[in-house]
């Protein structure tokens, strides 16, 4: 996530929508059959053929959309849209996709003005909070990870990090993975600097230790070191970029970009994004 990047992660009451919000949801019961009707013949494109593994989503544009609808308030800001992220684990659900990672808040977000970062890491640790009670996480067999370099955030949020993963530890269906205080660069200097303090620790010598480097040895010291392939990655709101997010992992990825901001991202657009996958040759360099 680049310093345009912003996640709501936690649940808005119809109390706190502005009025031009409360008119878009006005215009989306009219037009809702329709886009049922579109959702179900998507669906029935997508049926049969190979779907990604792993998918990655850049979570952008909120700011712009709290520009848009008049939601400017930071907590009420990045509160708004938490069914976004059960609509993720839904529609993964409902395509058997077993891995996404969401990209929430990166290194650089946490520069930003402190009321802002307060807004973003509330947002974030209210809506771990609620996962790791939610009844409805442990019937679709979610997990729930994190990675990044957590160090860098206060007590309270790596507590409801912690507290998620251990209340989801036994779930396989999917894995749900939120970074935050993520950059891609840091993430491959801390996989060098930790495959080489453990070559350090079994006593190499420095050739050896050079000599030991190779990117099979650096993967297995990732923050993200498991679980499937990278397939798809989509950013919303139109920026033609990835600003770092899972470089190592984004090798042979296909990119899917949207103009569509992230508070306003729907099923459809989702499911655009995983018929673009399908109608790709992989080829993996070969």
């Amino acid at each position: 996530m680049n310093a345009g990047h912003d996640l709501p992660l936690a649940h808005a009451r119809p109390a706190e929508m502005p009025i031009p919000h409360l008119r878009r949801r006005l215009s989306a019961l009219l037009t809702g059959p329709l886009y049922r009707l579109y959702e179900r013949h998507l669906l029935a494109g997508l049926r049969g053929a190979p779907m990604p593994r792993h998918v990655g989503i850049i979570l952008d544009g909120n700011r712009r959309y709290g520009r848009r609808t008049g939601l400017t308030d930071p907590s009420r800001l990045y509160r708004f849209g938490a069914h976004k992220l059960d609509d993720v684990l839904e529609w993964c659900g409902e395509l058997a996709i077993p891995a996404v990672t969401l990209w929430v808040c990166s290194t650089d977000n946490l520069e930003r003005a402190p009321a802002e970062v307060a807004g973003i890491l509330e947002a974030v640790g209210g809506k771990l909070q609620a996962l790791a009670a939610d009844p409805h996480i442990a019937r679709r067999g979610v997990r729930v990870q994190a990675i990044g370099r957590l160090d860098l955030l206060p007590a309270e949020t790596r507590a409801a990090i912690a507290a998620v993963e251990a209340a989801t530890a036994g779930n396989t269906r999917l894995v749900l993975t939120i970074a935050i205080a993520y950059g891609g660069r840091e993430e491959i200097a801390d996989a060098v600097r930790a495959m080489l303090t453990a070559e350090a620790a079994r006593g190499a010598t420095l050739e050896q230790a050079i000599a030991a480097v190779s990117t099979d040895s650096i993967a297995r010291h990732l923050y993200l070191s498991a679980g499937p392939e990278l397939d798809l990655i989509i950013r919303t709101s139109g920026e033609l970029r990835l600003s770092g997010f899972l470089l190592w992992h984004s090798a042979y990825s296909e990119f899917h970009f949207t103009d569509v901001l992230w508070p306003a991202f729907r099923k459809i657009d989702f499911l655009r994004a995983v018929r673009a996958f399908q109608d790709r040759r992989r080829r993996f360099g070969k």
